[in-house]
């Protein structure tokens, strides 16, 4: 029986307990971070708290072996005595939607092999797509999936704003969003490109810079130039 301490009660943290609770083999315990003083003693103290605070909260852990979550913080930066680790899930969470874990792919760094094998056994427990990756490798993975997550999303933002001024239903669009995120299952983004840009269609391109605002007309530009150039 192994004993994970998890320290957090975010979205991250919420979903790493609850999963944990269903696996026989592990005893999970969850605290707040705000509440450090009594720390239950755990074969792996799991960190699940914003990147600033990763340093500060590990310092107060006194347990033999701490790991964070954290896409951007290299695993010497946390603060606790003994061994470190990170045990970093490739996901965007929501407290009120359920995961699978089969889904998402853990990265994995420790010290040693031994507790490599330690995070393995965790991620293995309630997921399959394991992967070693270093604190470096990890910091370029974050960076690429902030440009296919969080900025994706963003330009959704920006075409639901679009169709809300025009009185567009924002669902008409749903299905192509969709099978552009299938289509890169099987072509690699470069191939699947498509639209006015790449095909240098400058009579569309000026046709749509005339729909739009001026923060939407720098964004345009700035990714129409970025396609073309092949960047």
């Amino acid at each position: 029986m192994k004993s994970v301490l998890i320290v957090g009660k975010g979205n991250v943290a919420t979903h790493l307990y609850n999963a944990f609770l269903n696996v026989d083999e592990i005893a999970v315990t969850q605290i707040s971070s705000r509440t450090l003083t009594n720390i239950p003693k755990a074969t792996i103290t799991i960190i699940a708290v914003s990147d600033d605070a990763i340093a500060e909260v590990s310092s107060k852990i006194k347990n033999d072996f701490v790991v964070h979550t954290s896409g951007s913080v290299a695993m010497n930066d946390l603060k606790n005595s003994h061994r470190k680790g990170v045990f970093y899930m490739l996901q965007t969470f929501s407290k009120d939607k359920k995961v699978d874990f089969n889904e998402i792919p853990f990265c994995l760094e420790a010290e040693s092999r031994e507790d490599y094998q330690l995070l393995e056994f965790l991620a293995k427990s309630i997921g399959q797509k394991i992967y070693t990756i270093s604190s470096e490798q990890r910091k370029t993975l974050h960076v690429a999936a902030v440009f296919v997550n969080n900025f994706t999303n963003h330009l959704f933002k920006i075409g639901n704003d679009i169709c809300n001024t025009n009185n567009v239903p924002f669902e008409i669009l749903q299905p192509l969003i969709k099978e552009t995120v299938l289509k890169i299952e099987k072509l690699s983004p470069e191939k699947a490109q498509t639209g006015p840009a790449i095909r240098n269609d400058k009579k569309t391109i000026k046709n749509h810079l005339n729909l739009l605002d001026k923060n939407q007309q720098k964004i345009y530009k700035i990714l129409t130039k970025s396609i073309q150039n092949g960047n």
